[in-house]
């Protein structure tokens, strides 16, 4: 069974950065491609940013140039470098793999982790 452990939020002030890690184990980390998806108060999941098994990344316009996704295939970890954070970036941070067998994008793959909180006070 595949475990997604989110990690690394917290309270920040508007303007700061930082940095969440996704611990993955259970599936063959290498081929998956992966995401970073948020959920803010009252709003539905979002996927805000992707990798792929080859590294290529795809951004929300909504975190394009602020965000920066990255994975390290021999820890099974993803990370999301989050700078110049806007109070709009509150919510609760998922990591997940992405389902490559549909035609509708940014579908999970996985069972959801219990996520990492992000809270920017303005």
């Amino acid at each position: 069974q595949v475990q997604l452990v989110e990690s690394g939020g917290g309270l920040v002030q508007a303007g700061g950065s930082l940095r969440l890690s996704c611990a993955v184990s259970g599936s063959i980390f290498s081929i998956d491609n992966m995401g970073w998806y948020r959920q803010r108060p009252g709003k539905q999941r979002e996927l805000v940013a992707s990798i792929t098994n080859v590294g290529r990344t795809n951004y929300a316009d909504s975190v394009q140039g602020r965000f920066t996704i990255s994975r390290d295939n021999g820890r099974r970890t993803v990370y999301l470098q989050m700078n110049s954070l806007r109070p709009e970036d509150t919510a609760v941070y998922y990591c997940n793999g992405l389902r490559i067998d549909t035609t509708t994008p940014g579908l999970p793959r996985y069972d959801w982790g219990q996520g990492t909180q992000v809270t920017v006070s303005s």
